[in-house]
């Protein structure tokens, strides 16, 4: 695996603290990592976004921001109210080929989900995952509603003849209600993929090292850790 897609069922369900525990995790192992964001939207110039997250967390990753918005909207919306050309396909498949070229791990994190445009001309994430040949993780929200848009999203990828390599729950609370725990056995059901993860919710305000240890319980072999889905199960019983 050199290149690996990470979409999620939404906004802030917990894609770049996954990405940034897989790149911890092959960076650990000795891997030269690379990590593209398509699109941040959100931000200025000059602010820290997803990426700076990543490398605070992850350590020694090449970095590439390939777009940037001030309105925190879709991409291809915000790039328009900026009177800006969005980013294009072939610019975003060049520019990781040649992060692919030099590294034995590439993340690609998408923004928002699957199918969020990044131009006028309607290319998603799964798109270039078409393009790429790139296998693809889900994360995924842990409670009340996250079902159905993973089912959509891994039936979306499906239809395109593109790999989903599994789910990661983004998020997942001390305290987990009773939807939280139904969805451990549900989603992955319903998604017809298997549960590769499940991040600790406020992982990202751990310091390097606890991130990495937390990344390593909390994703599975897989991804570089040892995270083992039937034993998380039976400890979270519906």
């Amino acid at each position: 695996m050199t290149l690996l897609a990470v979409t999620g069922t939404g906004t802030e369900v917990g894609k770049t603290v996954t990405t940034a525990a897989v790149a911890a995790l092959a960076v650990a192992a000795g891997a030269r990592v690379a990590v593209a964001k398509l699109a941040q939207t959100g931000l200025l110039p000059g602010e820290d976004g997803d990426l700076a997250e990543v490398r605070r967390l992850a350590g020694a990753v090449e970095t590439r921001e390939l777009a940037r918005y001030p309105d925190p909207l879709a991409p291809d919306t915000a790039a328009r109210r900026a009177q800006r050309t969005g980013l294009r396909f072939d610019t975003a498949v060049e520019a990781v080929r040649a992060l692919d070229a030099e590294h034995d791990l590439v993340l690609v994190e998408g923004s928002g989900g699957l199918l969020a445009r990044f131009d006028d001309t309607g290319w998603t994430l799964a798109d270039l995952v078409v393009k790429l040949d790139a296998p693809t993780v889900m994360v995924a929200a842990a409670g009340l509603g996250t079902l159905n848009a993973a089912a959509l999203t891994a039936q979306a990828l499906r239809h395109r003849g593109a790999e989903l390599r599994g789910a990661v729950i983004g998020s997942w609370p001390a305290r987990p209600d009773l939807a939280m725990r139904c969805n451990l056995v549900d989603l992955p059901d319903m998604a017809r993929t298997p549960l590769l993860g499940v991040i600790p919710h406020a992982s990202a305000v751990l310091d390097r090292a606890a991130f990495a240890a937390v990344a390593r319980a909390g994703l599975d072999a897989s991804l570089g850790g040892e995270f083992d889905a039937e034993t998380f199960v039976k400890g979270w019983p519906a």
